[in-house]
């Protein structure tokens, strides 16, 4: 039963991050469980996983749709990153080794070969760099506050999203903390970090602003 909710799990994810299943839109258990092949209980399983991504919301009159944000609520997402990850990242600096380093630039230069139609690569190499410095910042409460946001399903949409230019000046943030983590420059770190959550901030804004009209 857990593979079967697991395989599911991915599938509505991919459904869900590609977009052919729209965000606020209803999850009807029934037809997921036909297109899919298997019973309702892993389907609900699966949900119940994507709820805890942040990908899926559950009522318990309502069911399952997909989750949806308006401007308002991502603006104070953002806020929190901003406030937060930054100084996560130059705490993170002094206390990565070589070997972290190393697995950054690795990450880094693995997002940059990928194009925007792998958005699922993308969103699995990026959760694992932030994840990796937040983890790093050796600050239990501050890795926490940050996991509840980083990890919402605002972040693993946000590759559909970047037009061209704003995802590459996204890769090259990536490859520029590696250079200011190499050199031991938490400023640095910091200063880019910031840069990096504002070209994500102005992108999904400007997504949702064309969402609401």
């Amino acid at each position: 039963m857990r593979q079967a909710a697991a395989q599911a799990a991915d599938a509505i994810r991919e459904r869900i991050l590609a977009g052919r299943i729209p965000a606020g839109a209803r999850i009807a258990e029934l037809d997921l469980a036909r297109q899919l092949s298997v019973s309702r209980t892993p389907i609900r399983e699966a949900l119940s996983r994507l709820a805890a991504e942040g990908l899926v919301e559950l009522s318990p009159n309502r069911g399952a749709r997909v989750a949806s944000w308006t401007s308002d609520e991502l603006r104070r997402i953002f806020e929190v990153r901003l406030r937060l990850e930054p100084y996560a990242v130059s705490q993170a600096v002094p206390l990565l080794s070589l070997a972290e380093v190393g697995e950054l630039g690795q990450l880094a230069r693995s997002m940059l070969a990928l194009g925007q139609d792998q958005a699922m690569e993308l969103v699995d190499l990026n959760q694992r760099f932030h994840g990796l410095l937040i983890a790093k910042a050796g600050n239990p409460a501050l890795a926490s506050a940050l996991t509840s946001v980083t990890h919402a399903a605002v972040v693993r949409r946000n590759f559909q999203h970047y037009s061209p230019g704003a995802l590459a000046r996204s890769l090259a943030h990536h490859l520029e903390i590696v250079a200011a983590a190499r050199a031991g420059e938490p400023d640095w770190a910091e200063a880019v970090m910031r840069s990096h959550l504002y070209n994500a901030r102005a992108t999904m804004l400007s997504d949702q602003a064309e969402a609401d009209d």
